[in-house]
């Protein structure tokens, strides 16, 4: 995989109204719709990615204390090989995302770094290694610009593992995307930008 360069600190700018930044961790606007990077796809032979430098990367919350990922260190990034013409033999396939995601013996690791990005120092057992645009919406698989250490929702009981609502985001999308309903570029677009408004973007805020 190519090298990916990372910015070591985050800018001061005006954030989404759906969106209340932490004390003390400024962080750079979301890309805009539609510039969400392109990763280098699917590998017969994953490596550990290099992560953002300890600390350079500052979670957001919503007002409903919904945890965002830095827009600067995890923009997102897709899949080249998922594209509007291939989803039917790609993501709308049965059997693809496992095809190609990366082993635990990879992202274990990736895990433990990037939560040292974050400065993340709960128990990483109620965390989740995130793909923000997920494998099933046509996320790059082990692109560092993809992937977080997501922390628990509000109310999540610790000790008990990751069971975060935006999986259930992600399956809403991706029913959509393969329904026909909603473009694929849309869809990656929103969950990159914000997962907890993302169907209400596409303008299915129902799901359906």
């Amino acid at each position: 995989m190519a090298a990916t360069a990372f910015l070591t600190g985050c800018s001061h700018s005006a954030a989404a109204k759906s969106v209340t930044e932490q004390v003390h961790s400024p962080v750079a606007a979301p890309q805009a719709a539609g510039k969400v990077p392109i990763g280098p796809g699917p590998s017969g032979t994953y490596t550990v990615a290099a992560q953002p430098a300890p600390g350079t990367c500052h979670f957001r919350y919503t007002a409903g204390g919904q945890p965002l990922p830095d827009p600067v260190c995890t923009p997102g990034a897709t899949n080249p090989k998922v594209t509007p013409e291939t989803v039917a033999d790609t993501i709308c396939h049965s059997g693809y995302t496992s095809s190609i995601r990366p082993p635990a013996s990879i992202t274990d690791r990736e895990k433990d770094a990037n939560a040292k990005s974050y400065g993340y120092t709960a128990n990483l057992h109620d965390a989740e290694y995130d793909h923000l645009i997920s494998l099933e919406l046509g996320g790059d698989p082990n692109d560092p610009r993809n992937i977080w250490v997501e922390p628990p929702s509000p109310g999540h009981q610790s000790g008990s593992g990751p069971e975060n609502p935006k999986d259930k985001v992600e399956n809403q999308l991706h029913a959509l995307v393969c329904g026909k309903k909603v473009p694929l570029g849309d869809a990656q677009s929103a969950i990159a930008t914000d997962w907890t408004t993302a169907l209400a973007t596409v303008g299915h805020p129902d799901g359906k």
